[in-house]
């Protein structure tokens, strides 16, 4: 899921003249192909502003601003959901819900949901690293006012009528208040009745619990509502949303908890098998990463539909979806549940196409990008084009002195989003910092003398790829070190928490970047707003 390490094993491509086969055909009719186009990669909770932590609130429509007038037509965002252990997007308690830590209070006392003293108790923030502890107290006193307020305000029936109409709060909701009652304790720690949803313990936890219920409940509520706005902004400044897609869910996530029957599990709600990834050159002892695994039997019996709801849920809020981890729907790696890392793991095989298909007849195209760093293979990159997918490209690892490296831009094919780095890697200024002279001598061979700054050198580099989608991290856009990385992975602390300040972003970054959209065809004309 969070692999920092390149891939030469591409697989074979399919010659011109080489028929797909029908399954292949009828699942590439269900992707969308992207226009040429470019953005950037900021998460919301590293949006600045004068709370613990980034939020949906001015800053972020003054980003999309900013997007538009730097003739950038995608915001790439990390997965939205709450977050877990580590403050980390990936380890979410639910697939289906949004952040409450990105409900903006400013917008709330602009709806009256919240007053202004409620608003000026909470944590302060605005300094170059967020503060999710302080963060979360901060939403759950909001939680409790806009709870106990939103019964009597004009906003009720649009409240009820998102109750009615969302079919992941109420198990969502529930999870959380049971949580919450029991000290924070995972849900396979708690009592036998709530653990195994016995009816009637679950009916008398909804009338002792149900005030807290509600404040989860108007949470979700909020969020939506105030993403609906953000992104309505977006569209209308001609910006689109990237979001993200992890293959895998926490075990301690609502979702494993109504459903464990679509999970690899004991008795006890315990996984009989963890996710991971194996050794390689980079990790002698792999990756283990504990997520519980999927009973894929079981959802293609059930035709896929968690995984379709899933995923019509998040297109409800992003206009195109990375998926995390794509070689895990090849094949996935298996580690026990006790094992102290993923040497003892083998392989098995996940869903393959027929996932997509499934996806594509219930909700039409798919605009889907397959995270297919790592490891990879033949059948990977088969399954990725023949669904006709776009595989993703990190410059980073281009310049091992390979001439036939995918990731060399003169390398690049069209169906590709190129990036200077992502959300995992040191920034473009920090790798470079550590590169060995082989690794830059080869980057000077293929992009030609520096500018002096590095960073810059490789935006223009994926600005100018024949890569239909170009992305940079905003830490690139502002020639940062490594003091700004988002994410160092295997590091369980000490990440997430970077943060934009106030006018760090300026007209000349903007102008910089549209002058690079325009040249290499990204976008055209001057900024529209």
């Amino acid at each position: 899921m969070h692999q920092s390490f390149p891939t030469h094993l591409c697989g074979r491509r399919r010659r011109p003249d080489e028929p797909h086969p029908p399954i292949a055909l009828l699942a590439r009719a269900l992707t969308v192909r992207f226009p040429r186009s470019s953005g950037i990669l900021l998460h919301p909770t590293a949006l600045p502003g004068p709370f613990a932590c980034g939020d949906l609130g001015p800053a972020a429509g003054a980003f999309v601003d900013f997007l538009a007038d730097a003739g950038q037509m995608l915001w790439q965002v990390l997965p939205l959901g709450p977050t877990g252990f580590g403050d980390s997007p990936y380890q979410s308690f639910s697939a289906f819900a949004g952040n409450p830590l990105l409900v903006s209070a400013e917008r709330l006392v602009e709806d009256g949901l919240l007053s202004a003293e409620e608003r000026d108790r909470l944590p302060a923030g605005g300094g170059t690293a967020s503060d999710f502890a302080a963060a979360g107290q901060g939403a759950r006193a909001v939680a409790a006012a806009v709870a106990a307020r939103i019964e009597t305000h004009a906003l009720a029936p649009e409240f009820e009528a998102y109750r009615a109409g969302t079919r992941w709060l109420e198990d969502y909701a529930l999870f959380m208040a049971i949580r919450d009652a029991h000290g924070g304790a995972a849900w396979h720690d708690w009592p036998e009745p709530l653990r195994e949803r016995d009816p009637a313990a679950l009916a008398q936890v909804r009338r002792s619990l149900a005030g807290e219920i509600r404040a989860h409940e108007a949470m979700q509520w909020t969020f939506a509502r105030q993403w609906r706005r953000l992104r309505d902004h977006a569209h209308a400044r001609g910006v689109q949303i990237l979001g993200d897609a992890p293959i895998f869910v926490a075990l301690d996530s609502a979702d494993v908890w109504a459903h464990p029957e679509l999970f690899e599990l004991d008795a006890g709600g315990r996984p009989t098998g963890v996710a991971g990834v194996p050794p390689d050159y980079f990790s002698a002892t792999g990756q283990l990463w504990g997520n519980p695994l999927y009973r894929w039997e079981a959802h293609a019996a059930g035709g896929f539909a968690w995984w379709s709801d899933r995923l019509a849920t998040l297109l409800e809020r992003v206009d195109r979806v990375r998926l995390d981890h794509f070689i895990g729907f090849v094949r996935y790696w298996e580690v026990p549940p006790d094992a102290p890392d993923a040497r003892g793991g083998r392989w098995q095989p996940g869903p393959g196409a027929g996932l997509f298909l499934a996806l594509g007849q219930r909700l039409g195209p798919l605009p889907l990008v397959a995270e297919d760093l790592g490891e990879t293979d033949e059948e990977v990159a088969e399954l990725r084009d023949s669904l006709g997918l776009p595989g993703m490209c990190v410059l980073q690892f281009a310049f091992d002195g390979d001439r036939d490296n995918p990731f060399l831009p003169r390398n690049h094919e069209p169906n590709r989003v190129v990036y200077t780095g992502t959300h995992d890697n040191d920034t473009t200024l920090g790798w470079w910092a550590s590169a060995g002279e082989a690794e830059r001598d080869t980057l000077r061979q293929e992009l030609g003398p520096s500018s002096g700054d590095i960073a810059w050198d490789l935006i223009a580099a994926g600005m100018g790829s024949r890569a239909d989608t170009f992305v940079a991290p905003i830490q690139d856009v502002l020639s940062l070190g490594s003091e700004a990385r988002f994410n160092t992975p295997g590091h369980p602390a000490g990440n997430w928490t970077w943060r934009l300040r106030e006018a760090q972003l300026t007209p000349a970054h903007a102008e910089r970047l549209r002058a690079l959209a325009v040249e290499h065809g990204r976008v055209a004309g001057p900024p529209s707003g």
